[in-house]
């Protein structure tokens, strides 16, 4: 039954044997690159970046889903990929709305 399985995934049209399914497969460097960029400090992302990474994700996951073959790996990894840059603009923008808010209240003392 494993074998069946593994023929079946083998022999797919999005499937190991096909770009469709390695070019979606490195993709997924970006989206754990970015979330290993959860460590960096807020001040270091890019709102160009981050937008960038999060509209393309949209797009692509929207556009793989209309294509044939379906293959969900690539409309998992631009999922992915705009959730973290969406989750790091959420950061970024936390971040900045509290510094202008610090220095805004020093200035008034």
């Amino acid at each position: 039954m494993a074998n069946s399985k593994l023929q079946a995934i083998w022999n797919h049209p999005a499937g190991p044997k096909t770009i469709h399914f390695w070019a979606p497969t490195f993709k997924w460097g970006l989206t754990i690159a970015n979330i290993l960029d959860s460590s960096k400090p807020p001040e270091d992302l890019s709102y160009a970046q981050q937008s960038v990474l999060a509209c393309s994700g949209l797009i692509w996951a929207r556009y793989s889903t209309l294509i044939k073959p379906k293959n969900w790996n690539l409309v998992s990894v631009n999922l992915g990929m705009s959730l973290t840059a969406l989750f790091q603009l959420s950061r970024k923008i936390q971040h900045d709305s509290s510094v202008k808010n610090q220095q805004a209240s020093a200035e008034e003392e």
